[in-house]
């Protein structure tokens, strides 16, 4: 088997843990092919993982049977906006704090490279947002898997954010901002802003406001059939849109739409993982002190 390998290059401790994948893979015979940016990082360690390591470097997304990100939820998110629209099955390997979304741990990774081989693992779709404007152009990879976010720039003073659902108006949100998620990400950045936590598979998005100017606004759910379309002004003349945190600024007056993409990520999780585990042990949801 074909696997892509990306990673963040700020764990240098993380090296051993690198070795033992690229071990595991090489007694299968996989074959290998490193990002550029994480072989260059991985190439000034002084314990060089890479070490009889027969592999190839890439800077193009390359033909494969798996992506494997290597890091945290941020490495994962960034390799799902490199595999796109190609439906390679993502396998996050965690090497950062909570790795929600990333839940092989570093202690397992021989065992789930075993378990790909032996087909022991099923695949999540989930569910993408799709960014387009009227006329200014998105930098970049124009999907998210989390959220698109969108806020206010360089001035202590909110922004007003005109929001219409397949077209009917639905508010004007007077605030720092309006987080637009997936099932995905409302365990993230919606979540730190009051919103609710929805299943995966739901077929719902998710509108958080950020520091609303206004005690009656509330998140909204509403299916993903629906385009949303979002109108900024603001006192600066220009705003933020993050999309899975990639930030670029969009001048006052431009709109936005976002709906659900044609194509979905595709995340692995090994037999015995659920997300309602993760829930309660991540998160700690639903956690009682007293017990």
């Amino acid at each position: 088997m074909r696997f892509a390998l990306f990673g963040n290059v700020h764990h240098p401790e993380k090296s051993a843990v690198i070795r033992r994948l690229l071990t595991a893979l090489k007694r299968h015979g996989a074959q290998i092919a490193i990002d550029q940016h994480f072989y260059d990082f991985l190439s000034t360690l002084p314990d060089n993982p890479l070490h009889e390591t027969h592999y190839s470097v890439f800077t193009e997304m390359p033909s494969c049977d798996f992506a494997l990100s290597l890091g945290g939820d941020g490495t994962l998110l960034k390799t799902a906006s490199r595999v796109r629209s190609r439906q390679v099955p993502i396998v996050g390997v965690n090497m950062g704090r909570m790795g929600f979304l990333a839940d092989v741990g570093a202690d397992d990774v021989e065992a789930c490279v075993d378990a790909l081989y032996e087909g022991n693992y099923s695949v999540d779709d989930r569910a993408l947002i799709q960014v387009s404007t009227n006329g200014e152009h998105i930098e970049g990879y124009d999907c998210a898997l989390n959220d698109v976010a969108i806020l206010k720039r360089d001035t202590a003073s909110m922004i007003s954010i005109r929001a219409s659902i397949d077209g009917e108006h639905l508010a004007t949100y007077q605030a720092d901002g309006l987080i637009v998620s997936t099932p995905t990400g409302s365990t993230a950045y919606s979540l730190s802003n009051g919103g609710p936590i929805i299943t995966p598979r739901t077929g719902v998005f998710l509108m958080t406001a950020v520091a609303p100017h206004s005690l009656n606004i509330r998140p909204i759910v509403i299916p993903d059939s629906a385009t949303i379309e979002l109108t900024v002004s603001s006192r600066s003349h220009t705003f933020l849109v993050a999309i899975d945190g990639r930030s670029q600024s969009l001048t006052e007056g431009a709109t936005l739409q976002l709906r659900r993409a044609l194509y979905t990520a595709k995340l692995v999780r090994r037999s015995g993982s659920n997300y309602f585990s993760s829930l309660r042990q991540k998160l700690m949801w639903a956690a009682d002190s007293r017990l």
